[in-house]
């Protein structure tokens, strides 16, 4: 397990510091395309429950508090 665990520090560590040292990522890229890209995947979150809440037909078990009364307590017949 120990071997494991180092292992994968050392490809996590590798990954950060290939990611903050070779990015080829231009500084105003978030400025240009962040809000689309934002705009985009709210409309695509949106679009999916959609889809699951209204075409999929899942029973969606909704809970009966307040809605099943219980039956009045019948005495034992002696």
């Amino acid at each position: 397990m120990y071997r494991f665990a180092k292992a994968a520090m050392n490809i996590s560590g590798r990954a950060v510091r290939q990611v903050r040292h070779g990015s080829t990522v231009r500084d105003d890229f978030h400025s240009k395309y962040g809000t689309g890209m934002m705009i985009g995947g709210v409309g695509f979150c949106v679009a999916v429950w959609a889809f699951v809440l209204f075409q999929s037909d899942i029973t969606w078990n909704l809970s009966p508090v307040g809605k099943v009364m219980p039956k009045p307590w019948r005495e034992a017949e002696e």
